[in-house]
């Protein structure tokens, strides 16, 4: 039996509603990491079917770090105005800055980057397949796909800019 605190801890940890998460621990057999990994799965398919989606809403986001030494500005789309207001976008458009500033990425995604960057190097110099540096168990790629699947709707890194004090050109 699925005891309610189970239940709500997954939804808290994962942003999913209160059936998909009782249904993800009922096919785990009460096993939170599995149905966490359910839940995952489950997310990247739904995000997988959004991706034509159009995103035409959105925000920028702006943060400044290091005593004013280090700005960015990044564009988070959504499909509607109205997730584009809530608060786990919000966060998301918030953690995308934390991470191009502290990060310093070329591109948004891998394919974006220039074909003569190493191999080695493609993944560490794109936005999207970065560990987060907040929980480096996880991309900002599935950051993204997490709210994708929390908020129903496709989510989209458009760009973003980032300047440094000293830093020569910006990148973006």
């Amino acid at each position: 039996m699925v005891s309610v605190q189970d239940v709500k801890r997954l939804r808290e940890e994962t942003g999913a509603g209160v059936m998909d998460a009782k249904r993800a621990l009922d096919r785990a057999e009460g096993d939170f990491d599995r149905a966490r990994s359910l839940l995952r799965e489950e997310g990247i398919a739904a995000a997988a079917k959004r991706a034509d989606r159009t995103t035409g809403e959105g925000v920028i986001e702006s943060y400044i770090h290091a005593g004013g030494r280090i700005g960015v500005l990044v564009e988070l789309n959504s499909e509607t105005d109205f997730v584009a207001r809530t608060e786990q976008f919000r966060s998301l458009a918030h953690d995308v800055a934390l991470q191009v500033a502290a990060m310093n990425p070329d591109t948004v995604a891998v394919d974006d980057l220039p074909e003569d960057v190493p191999e080695g190097e493609r993944e560490q110099r794109a936005l999207l397949s970065q560990p987060f540096i907040k929980e480096p168990g996880k991309t900002i790629q599935q950051l993204v796909e997490d709210t994708i699947s929390a908020t129903g709707e496709n989510i989209r890194v458009s760009r973003f800019i980032r300047y440094e004090i000293g830093g020569g050109s910006p990148a973006g």
